[in-house]
C-alpha cells in the first residue's frame, strides 16, 4: 500500500516492489496514482503466490480509512 502527496491510500500488488515504485512516481504506473506522486509505501506484505496477494489486495480495498490507517500505523 501506498500514500499518495494528497494522502489517500493505494493498493496493489507487484512482484518487484522497487520497480512498481519507481514507475509510479515516474507517471508512468497505475493511472489512478498519475499526477499524485510521489508516491510513498506504508504497508507491505509478502505472498507467496500471486492469488493470495490478489486476495488480500480486495481485502485491504474493502476496508474504510480508520481501518487503513490501522493497518498503516500498525505496520510501522
Amino acid at each position: 500500500m501506498v500514500r499518495c502527496t494528497n494522502g489517500a491510500y493505494y493498493t496493489g500488488y507487484t512482484g518487484n516492489l522497487k520497480e512498481r515504485i519507481k514507475l509510479h512516481n515516474a507517471g508512468r504506473g497505475a493511472k489512478y496514482l498519475r499526477g499524485k506522486g510521489p508516491v510513498e509505501v506504508v504497508y507491505v506484505k509478502k505472498f507467496r503466490s500471486r492469488v493470495r496477494a490478489m486476495r488480500e489486495e480486495l481485502k485491504i480495498k474493502n476496508k474504510n480509512r480508520p481501518q487503513k490507517d490501522k493497518m498503516v500505523n500498525g505496520y510501522k
